[in-house]
């Protein structure tokens, strides 16, 4: 799809990324990868590999895909995670419901009818409930998986938000600054799948934190 391109944040996924590349190919969607140049280990484990990679020039998951949003030229963007946990199938899915509803982005969910996670456990599973709940109540979100970043949109409309979270918190802005604006927002099933190093990049006490303190912000703001 000419129009879209995936953007994949990567931070140490030397074991992962190779593999989520490979099964993307099939695909045809066009790549960029998104990473700090001091992440030898996943550079080297893609240097084989015909993508376009970005070097960030901060650190953090907000700051990566913040530079990857900046960066592309095509109507359309998709965040798609280096650890093979979201499923390139849905893809064609979240663009499907896009355009047929004419929506500004598309957010998948693990906990919609018949979605599924085989990665979730307590902390997160409670962890997330709490910050939707938030999302509901307070900024009127009608998003059920407000952390989970598996989404599509409108690369224009992205960058109307200024967004400018550089860690974890990007997982809450985008969905709350598209709302407060007015834009068009949906979500579809999804299923996580487990990861392939089985590693988590987030610190489920210390990103909570701050992202609850980006959920305070961005209410007084």
């Amino acid at each position: 799809m000419k129009n879209l391109t995936l953007l994949i944040p990567a931070k140490n996924e030397a074991e992962s990324l190779p593999e989520v590349l490979k099964e993307l190919e099939a695909f045809g969607y066009s790549t960029v990868i998104i990473l700090h140049q001091s992440d030898l280990k996943t550079i080297e484990a893609i240097s084989h590999l015909n993508v376009k990679i970005v070097f960030q020039k901060n650190f953090g998951y907000g700051d990566a895909l913040i530079t990857g949003i900046n960066e592309i030229d095509t109507e359309l963007f998709c965040i798609f995670n280096a650890d093979g946990s979201f499923k390139p199938g849905e893809i064609k899915d979240m663009m499907i419901k896009l355009e047929a509803n004419n929506l500004d982005f598309v957010f998948g969910s693990r906990y919609n009818k018949n979605a599924k996670s085989d990665d979730d456990t307590i902390i997160t599973l409670i962890g997330n409930y709490i910050f939707s709940t938030i999302g509901k109540i307070f900024f009127r979100l009608n998003i059920n998986d407000i952390l989970y970043t598996f989404v599509l949109g409108k690369t224009n409309k992205a960058r109307e938000l200024n967004l400018n979270s550089k860690d974890f918190g990007f997982c809450v802005e985008l969905p709350i600054k598209a709302n407060k604006k007015l834009m068009k927002l949906s979500t579809i099933t999804s299923h996580e799948r487990p990861r392939i190093a089985g590693k988590k990049k987030v610190n489920a006490f210390k990103d909570g934190f701050l992202i609850l303190l980006k959920m305070i912000r961005l209410f007084f703001s």
